[in-house]
């Protein structure tokens, strides 16, 4: 079998550590497996990078912030290759570039458009285990080193892992798989062992921080396995992530999750006329603002009220933005003490009832629910910060998720 392993930061922030990632390699070796680990920087390495760099100037070249921040990466995956020859096993270190990796133009958030497997599979059949420095690639035109942005590593692995057509690619983090909620809210949340590409792409979207979105969405396109363990635990069988045609028996309600970084805004009676909701909303994209949930009422007086959901960090730009539209609404205020919490699973899309019995969890609870949306999977309720953990405890018991 050919594994693509993935190891974090902080699962290689120390030499110990190294050593220990050392370890689960060579037991894939031993159990005859063929190995490309893809490995990221040093934990604190990136931003001790970035602070160099900013004491020189407080907006550095992009070209040059790339090669930069591509050194942690290279220099994890050459001690790695260093520890692992010094212990008998035919190793070889690999910059993004050695590995073939292609990239787009946009130095610091570089997107991938080709994979080169030539230099990897050359080293596979000389028995060789190879080690990626993971974030990056070289640009298609300049040939410059380039790097991937947020969750770039995990991008790094992925994209491998389906160019090269490896069995599976495992994700080793701090966590030993993804649960059905936060454990620390919900001490019965129980580990997953199986959960779809597009249940995982909701949870992560919704705050959970085990997978990036990006390297989900691209295991759904390339169609590659997944595996969210724990590089403490190795012992430990982690989450399997795969397409819901592998799932036997799909949940009705796979997860519960919760976002705290929300912000409710409520415009009141605002002029209702053909063409509104276009130009506010039009403003807000404009301004990169990213609104989620959106809930409009229309009144008996030519007016109509709107209430929407943005992030926090959004805030202040969101501010400035609803100031052009002051005279043409009654009143404009702001809910910080709110949050979202959202039930997921793919079998909702066969059952019937799903929704009543959330809130009817909720009612029983004495909480009351601001704002719903739902998608085909999802079914998201706004509700007051106080009864977050209350509201996701009683949702995961009134779908028995600790079965």
């Amino acid at each position: 079998m050919l594994k693509v392993l993935k190891f974090g930061g902080t699962s290689v922030g120390t030499l110990e550590r190294i050593q220990n990632v050392a370890n689960i390699i060579k037991k894939n070796r031993d159990e005859g497996h063929d190995v490309i680990a893809v490995v990221s920087a040093m934990s604190g390495e990136t931003n001790k990078l970035i602070e160099y760099a900013q004491n020189f100037s407080a907006e550095p070249n992009a070209a040059e912030m790339d090669l930069l921040l591509s050194s942690g990466e290279r220099v994890t995956s050459a001690l790695l290759s260093i520890t692992l020859n010094e212990q008998g096993y035919k190793t070889t270190s690999m910059s993004g570039r050695e590995a073939g990796i292609i990239t787009d133009n946009s130095h610091t958030k570089a997107r991938i458009e080709e994979i080169d497997t030539t230099n990897m599979k050359n080293a596979i059949a000389d028995g060789k285990m190879i080690i990626v420095a993971g974030f990056q690639g070289v640009t298609s035109n300049t040939h410059r080193v380039s790097t991937l942005g947020r969750g770039g590593s995990d991008l790094s692995a992925v994209a491998i892992a389906g160019a090269i057509g490896a069995d599976i690619c495992e994700i080793y983090t701090d966590v030993d798989g993804i649960y059905t909620t936060d454990p620390r809210i919900e001490p019965k949340a129980r580990k997953l062992e199986k959960i779809s590409y597009d249940e995982m792409l909701e949870l992560a979207s919704l705050g959970a921080k085990v997978l990036q979105n990006r390297s989900v969405e691209m295991a759904k396109k390339l169609n590659v396995n997944l595996v969210s363990r724990s590089s403490f635990t190795p012992e430990v069988e982690g989450t399997l992530i795969t397409k819901e045609e592998n799932i036997m028996e799909e949940p009705i309600v796979s997860g519960i999750a919760i976002d705290r970084n929300q912000i409710r805004v409520g415009m009141y009676g605002v002029t209702d006329k053909p063409g509104i909701a276009a130009l506010i909303f039009s403003s807000l994209a404009d301004a990169d603002i990213n609104v989620d949930m959106i809930v409009q009422t229309r009144g008996l007086d030519g007016t109509t009220d709107l209430d929407f959901t943005i992030p926090t960090t959004d805030f202040i730009e969101c501010q400035k933005v609803m100031e052009k539209f002051k005279e043409q609404s009654k009143n404009i205020d702001y809910n910080e003490n709110i949050c979202k919490v959202s039930i997921v699973g793919v079998g909702m899309k066969s059952n019937t009832g799903v929704a009543s019995k959330a809130f009817t969890a909720l009612a029983n609870e004495n909480i009351n629910i601001r704002i719903i949306s739902t998608s085909e999977i999802k079914v998201s309720m706004v509700v007051e910060e106080k009864y977050a953990e209350l509201a996701v405890r009683s949702l995961h018991e009134a779908y028995h998720l600790d079965k």
